[in-house]
């Protein structure tokens, strides 16, 4: 994790993940080239989607509107992400590992505006969807402060969906600890 020019208070705002194969988004195929993969990603995003019910019918799936990168800031971050992993892969200790053709976004792909349309183009989440159920004391709350989903008695939520907010790194720690503090509050409630 680092901090871009766009850091607040010295808290970082930006996390390198870098993958010892080359590949155009995990999942995908590998590249039949030798190479890595590095990607920015920002820590906090402000962008806020949504995920609501369509009808009564279970199997009908979710309206989900992402809205990635709809606030001016966090294409900011992101492009300063991208940009500090060039300069990273242009020092001399990178000489002998990296080739002059960057594959993607590619030698072409110069200036901020062209980072950001890459960004917006090639884009993705890694994974960790969270806060979907955000907990709460407030209305649009989804779950209580005792994971219990409002107006739906006997039911919980209990896993990265209730984070009020983003944490800055990936989501395993601390969805370990909100499943480990669920199965307390359930014996709690249940003895």
């Amino acid at each position: 994790m680092v901090c871009s020019e766009h850091a607040q208070g010295g808290r970082p705002d930006v996390l390198f993940n870098v993958m010892p194969l080359s590949v155009d988004k995990p999942g995908d195929p590998l590249h039949r080239f030798s190479g890595f993969s590095a990607s920015a990603t920002q820590c906090r995003p402000r962008s806020r989607g949504t995920v609501q019910i369509q009808s009564g019918d279970a199997l009908q799936a979710p309206r989900i509107v992402s809205n990635y990168l709809t606030e001016p800031e966090d294409i900011r971050v992101l492009v300063a992400g991208l940009n500090m992993l060039r300069a990273i892969y242009r020092q001399p200790s990178f000489r002998g590992l990296v080739t002059d053709e960057e594959y993607m976004p590619g030698n072409a792909v110069r200036t901020d505006s062209d980072l950001e349309d890459f960004a917006r183009q090639k884009g993705g989440t890694v994974f960790h969807p969270s806060g979907t159920c955000r907990m709460g004391g407030d209305a649009r709350s989804v779950v209580d402060a005792r994971l219990r989903v409002r107006g739906i008695a006997g039911l919980r939520v209990i896993d990265a969906s209730v984070m009020p907010t983003m944490v800055s790194t990936n989501t395993n720690a601390a969805t370990i600890m909100i499943g480990e503090k669920g199965a307390e509050m359930v014996a709690a409630d249940n003895p």
